[in-house]
């Protein structure tokens, strides 16, 4: 039997409240964060990913009274990242609720730091996430909140990071993200097709068969959404019913 297949609402979370761009520039307040966050439990949520976007920038961890807030709210499993920088960054993170924490620009930095997270807490708590755009004839890795780019390829970078010892790839499509005009369907079914561990899309979604071509086409084992969850164009029930009619197992 297959697997069932992820949906995954995300917050990007800035100065305490849910934020959403596009192509990560422009945003504009969504709503609170403990709100989504229950509302998107209720609906069926397999998971949450929450990501304090400003974190790097200000060379800051996570701010884990946000943290601890979404964790009251829920009981899903918790994806937190945003200046995850060392062992000590994830502890504290574990401690205020997270399930599991998503590194980026430290591991672009210090790649040894997917090894020793994996080692210190398990490979299925290491979510690497990878921001690219296709720049000279390749996907171009990003740091920094997609602003810096980091001089690596999307597929060697998510091949090192699975090596390394990261239990999932979250791969967001900058030049996709907040458009709504579908995921990077064929950057997902290659790096689906080169990696053993499951890979987590983003960065698209607008109409219910972008989640189903990332699935059927992309071969995704799971799809985050922000936006539109956020504005309500599509409700995860709704989602997860189409993906049913059409064969995708889903949980």
């Amino acid at each position: 039997m297959a697997l069932a297949r992820r949906i995954i609402p995300c917050l990007d979370v800035k100065g305490g409240r849910t934020v959403k761009g596009t192509r990560f520039r422009g945003l504009r307040d969504c709503g609170g964060i403990a709100e989504l966050s229950a509302r998107y439990a209720l609906q069926g949520a397999d998971e949450l990913v929450f990501l304090d976007i400003a974190a790097s920038g200000e060379k800051r961890g996570t701010r884990t009274e946000w943290v601890e807030e979404v964790a009251r709210n829920i009981a899903i499993p918790f994806t937190v990242g945003g200046g995850v920088a060392s062992e000590r960054d994830v502890e504290r993170l574990l401690r205020s609720g997270a399930d599991k924490i998503s590194v980026n620009t430290a591991a672009l930095r210090d790649p040894s730091l997917v090894t020793r997270l994996a080692e210190a807490f398990g490979r299925q708590c290491v979510v690497v996430a990878i921001d690219a755009r296709p720049r000279g004839g390749r996907w171009e890795v990003y740091g920094r909140g997609g602003s810096l780019p980091a001089g690596r390829e999307l597929f060697a970078w998510a091949s090192e990071a699975e090596e390394r010892g990261a239990g999932e790839i979250l791969f967001t499509s900058i030049g996709h993200d907040g458009t709504g005009r579908g995921f990077a369907v064929e950057a997902v079914a290659r790096l689906t097709g080169s990696l053993r561990i499951p890979v987590i899309a983003s960065g698209g979604a607008g109409r219910l068969d972008d989640f189903h071509e990332v699935f059927a086409r992309g071969g995704a084992d799971a799809a985050l959404a922000a936006g539109v969850f956020h504005s309500g164009r599509l409700s995860i029930p709704e989602v997860k019913a189409f993906l049913r009619e059409r064969n995708i197992v889903v949980r």
